[in-house]
């Protein structure tokens, strides 16, 4: 499917809907961020009101992390609030005032609270992170919250060549990108394609 394509199945699916949320998951260096980013501005194109949900800004703090032995493995399934983040889909869903979600600064490896607004009259909501979809507690109580769901989910190689620009590009040596591939990023990403529920739409790659 084409972004188009994308675009205009989620206005046909909206029709007639106060509020209509659509899970965007994938692997991390699968593209989801940028789909949900171009999803949004051709949803704008087409004259929808839309905002985006993303889950990065549920991480657990890093205090907590450190406290807890997590800290090497954050942005695995164990390092996100999940109850937090399903509250907020859950008021966000009722459409009834403005949400105010946190918003993930990843230069700074943070959370920013209450960083962006979703008002009661934005029509559309794509949620996006890595485990929206998986199929398993405590992240499978979210599968009632969406309306429609993406997958995005490239092959390994795709992702490894992918994720190592990314740290490059966050200046880290080689023995950290090291790290950051293999003892966390891939394995996530593998759980992500192993454990996740089947998505309305699925995507090789974005």
């Amino acid at each position: 499917m084409t972004l188009d394509d994308i675009a205009e199945t989620v206005i046909g699916r909206a029709k007639g809907s106060r509020r209509f949320i659509v899970a965007i998951a994938g692997p991390p260096g699968s593209g989801k961020s940028t789909l949900a980013d171009r999803l949004h501005e051709a949803l704008l194109a087409k004259g929808e009101t839309v905002e985006v949900l993303p889950m990065d800004g549920f991480h657990m703090d890093n205090a907590i992390l450190e406290a807890r032995g997590l800290l090497p493995r954050k942005g695995a399934p164990e390092t996100f609030d999940v109850r937090g983040f399903s509250d907020v889909l859950t008021a966000v869903r009722k459409a009834e005032e403005e949400v105010l979600v946190p918003v993930f600064d990843r230069s700074r490896e943070l959370a920013i609270a209450s960083a962006r607004p979703i008002d009661p009259q934005t029509h559309i909501v794509l949620a996006e992170g890595n485990y929206l979809l998986i199929d398993e507690a405590p992240w499978s109580r979210l599968v009632e919250l969406f309306d429609l769901t993406v997958f995005v989910g490239p092959d390994e190689d795709v992702l490894r060549e992918r994720l190592r620009q990314r740290w490059v590009h966050y200046g880290l040596d080689e023995a950290a990108i090291d790290w950051k591939l293999n003892g966390n990023d891939l394995p996530n990403g593998r759980y992500i394609l192993q454990h996740s529920r089947p998505a309305d739409i699925r995507l090789d790659s974005f």
